[in-house]
């Protein structure tokens, strides 16, 4: 489920009957739960609400979903690696690593 750019992980508990899950766009931790998908999908957007709301009245910028950015530290030699494989497929570096990260990911 999405709502509003974030995303949620969700999990049923057979022993208590309950769907319970975690908002995953952002470092702060925002859960929540419900005893059927209807239920489920209300306290989810509460709990989005709640947050905003929570963030404006600190006067704190949410935590947002994925910018799209990425920092990632390789060793030299994959980083040379990488690059030379980048060049031979006639493309940037970041376009290669995006299109190699995205066949895997899928």
């Amino acid at each position: 489920m999405t709502y509003k750019g974030y995303t949620a992980y969700i999990e049923f508990d057979d022993d208590a009957s309950l769907f319970h899950g975690e908002v995953l766009d952002t470092k702060d931790v925002i859960t929540f739960q419900g005893t059927s998908v209807k239920e489920l999908k209300k306290a989810f957007k509460d709990s989005v609400d709640d947050y905003l709301a929570f963030c404006k009245e600190r006067s704190e910028e949410p935590d947002k979903p994925f910018s799209g950015k990425f920092n990632l530290r390789l060793p030299k030699e994959l980083h040379r690696k990488m690059y030379i494989n980048a060049v031979k497929s006639g493309q940037s570096i970041n376009n290669y690593i995006k299109e190699t990260l995205g066949s895997v990911a899928e």
